[in-house]
């Protein structure tokens, strides 16, 4: 559970991005306790099995890391309908299994807090992406091109799920709307085009289109395709820009999201690809630095942030 981040939106976001992918056929919690009872519902509501876990002596830990290899190894043998794992960890001593469940022709996907994951682990697994970005993911407000009244209070909501699905599906420019439908409701089973006032998935994703001027929606022989709007406007750019003014405030901000989210460090990597994702012209020199560690030092200097090293002299990020 402490590989989850131990908190519902951190966990909730490890779903979303299993659940864009595919059906979650089977969930597993290894050390579950009663400190993280705020997760129960979470849990329970996407159908999570605890397995529990004896802690004796010094190797505690290690007792269910070998019935996580186990269960894995199972299912993998016994049930031909599951093609995908995930595995919520960035340990070196899962690569073993990483290897099996690849050779069986498994896809394997890792997260992990980017702190303590491992190198050897991230480049056996199919696909790996660190908690910190799973976790975090900030865009600016969308803005109205219409000033009509919301039919429904939660639209905006509707429009980031679509955008973290259409983001997320990095292989494929436009989705169909059906395929697209399709992962809202493995994300949002309840999800119902008619809450929202319209008559068909279409009709409500070219309202949101036309109202925020965030994703696009397009026709192609009677089949609709949707996509991330790409184009900004001047102003958008202008005001989306770092300079020797703004730049401390903007990484602060930054910083901040990570600390709420429970993260304690993080690699400077995971600081510098969420930065970029806000703003995209974002350069050292553009704020007077030659390199990014530079960047770091000056914030270390402004009490910011800390800089420590790891056990592989790597540099961390430590919140302030």
């Amino acid at each position: 559970m402490e590989n989850s981040g131990a908190k519902v939106e951190t966990l909730s976001n490890i779903l979303e991005k299993v659940k864009i992918r595919g059906d979650m056929l089977i969930g597993k919690v290894y050390g579950y306790t009663d400190r993280f009872s705020s997760l129960k519902e979470l849990l329970l509501s996407n159908t999570f099995t605890v397995v529990p876990s004896l802690r004796f002596g010094v190797a505690q830990k290690n007792n269910a890391d070998i019935l996580l290899v186990l269960d894995a190894l199972e299912v993998a043998y016994q049930n031909p309908l599951i093609d995908s794992f995930c595995i919520v960890s960035g340990d070196s001593d899962y690569v073993p299994l990483v290897g099996k469940l690849k050779s069986m022709g498994k896809f394997v996907m890792g997260i992990s807090r980017s702190e303590v994951a491992s190198n050897i682990f991230i480049n056996a697994c199919n696909e790996f992406q660190f908690l910190e970005s799973v976790a975090v993911r900030r865009k600016p407000e969308p803005k109205r091109k219409k000033t009509a009244d919301d039919a429904q209070g939660d639209d905006l909501a509707l429009l980031k799920l679509i955008e973290s699905v259409l983001d997320d599906k990095v292989e494929e420019e436009e989705m169909f709307a059906s395929e697209l439908k399709g992962v809202l409701l493995r994300l949002r089973p309840d999800f119902n085009e008619k809450t929202y006032g319209f008559a068909t998935f279409g009709k409500l994703l070219t309202s949101l289109s036309a109202k925020y001027g965030t994703i696009k929606v397009r026709s192609d022989n009677y089949n609709v395709l949707v996509s991330l709007e790409s184009e900004t406007s001047d102003t958008e750019k202008q005001s989306s820009q770092l300079t020797q003014d703004n730049w401390v405030k903007a990484f602060k901000e930054q910083l901040d999201h990570y600390k709420s989210d429970g993260f304690d460090r993080i690699n400077p990597s995971i600081l510098k690809a969420d930065i970029q994702s806000l703003y995209p012209d974002f350069t050292e020199k553009s704020i007077g630095f030659k390199r990014f560690s530079d960047v770091l030092k000056n914030l270390e200097k402004e009490s910011v942030l800390g800089l420590e090293m790891d056990e592989q002299k790597n540099m961390l990020i430590k919140m302030l």
